[in-house]
C-alpha cells in the first residue's frame, strides 16, 4: 500500500475531498474548481496541484488529459461532488421546484469525465436525495455499459457522524470500479464529539487565528436572547416566551433548532453555509455566548487546524466554503478502502 496512487477531484471547492485523498495517501494531480473564491482557497493549500478554474460544462476533458499526458484508464480514482442544490432537504421542504434545478444535471458532467478518463475506480459524494433520481439510474446504465462493477454496495446513504466526523451529516456515496467490488470502511469505535473538536482552541478575538477571531455583530436584543440559551444544549423553546421571535410565536414546532446551542458531549449539527449564524440552525456554541466561529466550523467539519481561506473573503462567503465542504476525515476512510481495492489490481 506504500504507492501513490494518483487521483482527479473535480467540483474541488475548497478542498474537502483533496485533504481526505491526500490522508488516505493518493496523489491528487488536479482539481477542476469554477467558483473564484473557492479555487483560491483550494490553490492556498494545495499549490502542487493544476488547478482548472473553470466551468466544467466548457472544460474538455481531453483537454484535462492532454494537460495532464494521462491516457484512458491510467487514471487511478476520479472523484468528485458534483452541486446538486436542488435536491436539498431545505429545498425539498419548502417544494421548490428542486428536481428541475439545473445544477442537478451536473452529474452528467462527472459522467462524461468518467466516460472520457476510464479510471479504474469512480468515488462521487452528494445529497442523500440523488439515491431515488432517474439521474443516477442513467449514471448506472451507461457505467455498466462500458465496464463498471456496480452492485448493491455501490450506492450508500452513510452519516459522518459514524466516521470520525464530528458532526451529524448524511450523504450518498457512490463508488464504483473496473475490477470489482470495493469493501465498505469499519464504522468508527467511538463518536467525536463536540468538545474533542474544539474545547482546547484559545479564546475568540484573542487567539491569533483570523478565521477564530473574526468578530460578530449582533443587536443588544439578540445578545441577550442568546445569554439567556441554556449552557450545553440549551433551545429557543427554554427562554420566557417574552424573548421568543414573532416568527416563532406563530410556528412555535417550526425549526427548534434556531437559536440552539451545540452540546459537549454529542456531536454537531449538519455544519451548512449559515453555520455563523444562530438563526440558521443550532449553531450557538455550547458554553460561551456566541455563535462557533469560522475556525470551528471548519474544525468540526475536520479540516485541519491551520487550513487556510482568503482574507479577501468575506465570513459569509468563507463560511459557505466550509459548509459546501466534504469532511476530509469522512473522505479519508472511504479513500483508504479504495486504496486497499486499487492494491489488489495486477498489471
Amino acid at each position: 500500500m506504500k504507492k501513490k496512487f494518483t487521483a482527479i477531484d473535480l467540483f474541488c471547492g475548497a478542498g474537502g475531498l483533496t485533504v481526505g485523498l491526500k490522508k488516505a495517501g493518493f496523489k491528487v494531480i488536479a482539481g477542476v474548481e469554477f467558483n473564484p473564491l473557492a479555487a483560491e482557497a483550494y490553490l492556498l493549500n494545495h499549490r502542487d496541484h493544476l488547478l482548472f478554474q473553470k466551468d466544467i460544462r466548457k472544460l474538455s476533458p481531453y483537454e484535462v488529459m492532454a494537460k495532464l499526458n494521462i491516457k484512458p484508464g491510467e487514471l487511478d480514482l476520479l472523484a468528485g461532488c458534483p452541486p446538486c442544490q436542488g435536491f436539498s432537504s431545505h429545498r425539498t421542504r419548502n417544494k421548490s421546484s428542486s428536481i428541475d434545478d439545473e445544477r442537478n444535471d451536473l452529474i452528467f458532467e462527472f459522467l462524461k469525465y468518467i466516460e472520457a478518463f476510464l479510471p479504474k475506480t469512480v468515488m462521487m459524494e452528494n445529497v442523500p436525495a440523488l439515491a431515488k433520481d432517474e439521474r443516477i439510474i442513467k449514471m448506472v446504465t451507461k457505467l455498466r455499459k462500458i465496464g463498471y462493477s456496480i452492485d448493491e454496495n455501490s450506492i450508500q446513504i452513510k452519516d459522518a457522524a459514524n466516521y470520525g466526523v464530528p458532526q451529524r451529516r448524511k450523504r450518498l456515496i457512490f463508488k464504483a470500479s473496473k475490477f470489482g467490488k470495493i469493501e465498505n470502511p469499519h464504522t468508527a469505535r467511538k463518536k467525536i464529539t463536540v468538545k474533542d473538536a474544539i474545547s482546547n482552541l484559545c479564546e475568540a478575538g484573542k487567539s491569533g487565528d483570523w478565521l477564530h477571531d473574526y468578530p460578530e455583530f449582533r443587536t443588544e436584543k439578540t445578545k441577550k436572547l442568546i445569554s439567556l440559551i441554556p449552557k450545553d444544549g440549551g433551545s429557543r423553546s427554554d427562554l420566557p416566551l417574552e424573548y421568543w421571535l414573532p416568527c416563532h410565536k406563530n410556528n412555535p414546532g417550526g425549526y427548534k433548532d434556531v437559536y440552539g446551542r451545540m452540546c459537549w458531549n454529542d456531536v454537531a449539527p449538519t455544519i451548512t453555509g449559515g453555520c455563523t449564524n444562530p438563526s440558521k440552525g443550532r449553531f450557538l456554541h455550547p458554553e460561551f455566548n456566541r455563535a462557533i466561529t469560522l475556525r470551528e466550523a471548519a474544525l468540526l467539519q475536520t479540516f485541519p487546524k491551520k487550513y487556510k481561506f482568503p482574507v479577501n473573503a468575506s465570513k459569509d462567503d468563507i463560511a459557505l466554503m466550509i459548509g459546501n465542504a466534504l469532511p476530509p476525515e469522512f473522505i479519508r476512510r472511504q479513500a483508504i478502502e479504495f486504496k486497499k481495492h486499487l492494491t489488489t489490481i495486477k498489471g
